[in-house]
Formats: structure tokens, C-alpha cells, sequence
């Protein structure tokens, strides 16, 4: 059973839509922001992210968004076209408006923390008159996150990409990415994430999302195969849930279920895992693979991205993830920790 369908006369592979923000990552690490002085830029945004992730895998890609009329603006528009991201839905908002910021704190590899700044940011302004019929008709895959669904007017832009991509058969993916200070109440947040959960083919979650999501349930077993399965009678054929370091499965609409593998990592952060994983399992189920092969794919991303100080900078090529799975299956990767 072929679990999802891309039309091959498409022109495009992937769209992403919503957050283009700065990520500041610290330079002096194994300590509290507190006591952190210099900061290493990056592009970051977990949509932006994927899109790098795609694109460097290969993949013909585009990005729909807004970024301030200002230098981090001008930095990320940069960033996405030296990396073959077409930049043409890509709009700069009006003056006044500033680019979101993050700045990332690692007290080791395993306690990591991000500091945002999201008041009055460009992202959030996208409209739906921003979007594109003509453009996501043009793709095989659409990309939401959950980030931009948190304010008005990005949140009804997205609904309407996502209209649009269902009235062209285009596959629609979800990646959930909860931020809970960009939200007013967790009650706002359940409802939005659920209707646009309906209209999507593929989810990527953690637990503590799916909880999030089921405040309305009135019975929250927190049960993965009852939650997977509350997405397959809407849209649904694939919902990949992860548990951290006890590893991510994979349901699909046809009754299986498949565990991820792990790789050694010798971690630097946390932070980007999820981004490389989307990506990577997203780039394995364009090419036609098996599930078990494209979590595969996306852990080995995942294991490459936490070893690096960036998130977007680090996203590797097909060739270099399976250059690190053979060395993992040759020993030759010491591990400081595992990742999923």
C-alpha cells in the first residue's frame, strides 16, 4: 500500500510556510546564559530549517514568509537564496516590524534552553494575501508549523496554503513545533492545532504535543497508537511521535508501527534534532522509501546536526548522512549520547 502520492509533473518539491527568525546560539558553552558573552548568528525557525535540510538534500524548494525591512531581514533572504531556496513568496514586511529572535543557552549537551523574542515580528505578518494558489499548486509537498498559527494574520494564511495545497493534491505536512510563550492559553492552542491537524497527511509531534493538543479528549490515555489513530480517521497516513532519547515511532494509516534506530552522537546540544529528522524522513518518503529506512535516514541527520554548533549551517547532504551511518556501523563514532 503506497501510503502518499506525489505528482511527479510538479515542478517543485517542497514549500514551507511561517517562521524566518535569527537563532544566536552561545559561543561558551557548558555554562548559564547568565554568564554567556558571545553569541554565533545562524538562520533559524523551524520551517526555515527544514527548507535548508531539503535543500541540501537535494530537493527543489521554495519558502513562503515575511522578514523585517532590516539587516537580520536582508541576512536571512541572503541565506535562503546562497542556498538555492527559492525566495520569490518570501515578502519584506513594512517598517516597523522586527525579526524574531532566539538565543540558545547550553549548559551541556543534554540541558539546553532557548530564549525568544517574538513581540512585533515580521513572520507573524504574513497574510493571506501573501499566498500563492499558482505557487503551492506548483509543488509536491506543503510544510506548516505550529508556530505560525499563534497570531492573526499568519494564522488564517496558513489555513488557506493548506486549502490550496489540498485542492491541488499536494501532500501537506505538520510539524508541530509548540512554543508556549507565542500563545495566549493552552485552550487557544489545542483548537488551532487541531483543525489544522485535520487537513494534513503527515504529523510529526513529541508526546508532550500530542498531550498539548488533547486538552478536549475525555479520555487522555496519552496512549500513541490511540492518538495516531484519532488522525487517520482525517486526513492522516503517517504520524511520527517522539520520545527523546527513548526514540520516535512511526504509525501509518494501513495498521503498522515502526520503532526509530539510534546513532551515536557526540553531542553539543539538543536543539535542531527534530528539524534534521523532519527533513531527512521527509526527503526518504519523496524518494519512495520504506518507513523504517527514512527514520533511519532522519536519525543519522539528527545525530549529525546535535554534534554541530548550528542548526541550519549543520544540515548535511544525502552523502554526508550515509557517510556518518557507515561509520556509525563501523565503530568509528564515539558517543557522548544518543539521539532519535
Amino acid at each position: 500500500m503506497r501510503l502518499l502520492h506525489f505528482d511527479t509533473d510538479k515542478p517543485m518539491d517542497f514549500i514551507a510556510v511561517g517562521r524566518l527568525c535569527i537563532d544566536l546560539n552561545a559561543n561558551e558553552i557548558n555554562r548559564p546564559m547568565e554568564e554567556t558573552v558571545t553569541f554565533t548568528k545562524y538562520v533559524g525557525g523551524s520551517p526555515a530549517n527544514i527548507t535548508v535540510g531539503m535543500a541540501r538534500l537535494g530537493m527543489k524548494t521554495g519558502f513562503i514568509g515575511r522578514v523585517a525591512d532590516d539587516q537580520m531581514g536582508r541576512f536571512i533572504r541572503h541565506y535562503l537564496e546562497e542556498n538555492g531556496i527559492d525566495t520569490s513568496s518570501v515578502i519584506t514586511d513594512e517598517p516597523g516590524s522586527v525579526t524574531g529572535l532566539a538565543f540558545t543557552e547550553i549548559k551541556s549537551p543534554t540541558d539546553c534552553s532557548i530564549l525568544m523574542y517574538r513581540d512585533n515580528v515580521a513572520d507573524l505578518n504574513l497574510s493571506p494575501q501573501d499566498v500563492s494558489e499558482d505557487y503551492i499548486k506548483q509543488a509536491k509537498l506543503l510544510l506548516i508549523s505550529g508556530t505560525a498559527l499563534a497570531a492573526s494574520p499568519s494564522r488564517e494564511a496558513v489555513f488557506l496554503a493548506v486549502e490550496y495545497a489540498r485542492k491541488h493534491g499536494v501532500v501537506v505536512v505538520f510539524d508541530l513545533d509548540y512554543r508556549p510563550y507565542t500563545w495566549q492559553s493552552v485552550e487557544e492552542t489545542a483548537t488551532y492545532y487541531n483543525l489544522a491537524a485535520e487537513k494534513c497527511d503527515v504529523i510529526f509531534g513529541t508526546r508532550e504535543e500530542f498531550d498539548m493538543m488533547e486538552q478536549f479528549e475525555a479520555d487522555r490515555s496519552h496512549d500513541d497508537q490511540a492518538t495516531a489513530n484519532k488522525w487517520f480517521d482525517y486526513h492522516a497516513k503517517i504520524v511520527v511521535i517522539k520520545h527523546g532519547k527513548d526514540g520516535s515511532i512511526a504509525y501509518t494509516k494501513d495498521g503498522q508501527s515502526y520503532t526509530g534506530t539510534t546513532f551515536p552522537a557526540k553531542v553539543i546540544k539538543t536543539f535542531g534534532a527534530g528539524d534534521a529528522y523532519a527533513s531527512a524522513f521527509i526527503y526518504g518518503l519523496m524518494r519512495g522509501w520504506d518507513i523504517p529506512k527514512c527514520m533511519e535516514f532522519g536519525s543519522a541527520s539528527a545525530a549529525i546536526v546535535i554534534s554541530s554548533h548550528s542548526c541550519s549551517d549543520a544540515m548535511p547532504t544525502a552523502d554526508a548522512i550515509e557517510d556518518y551511518m557507515e561509520k556509525c556501523r563501523n565503530g568509528e563514532v564515539a558517543s557522548h549520547g544518543h539521539i532519535n
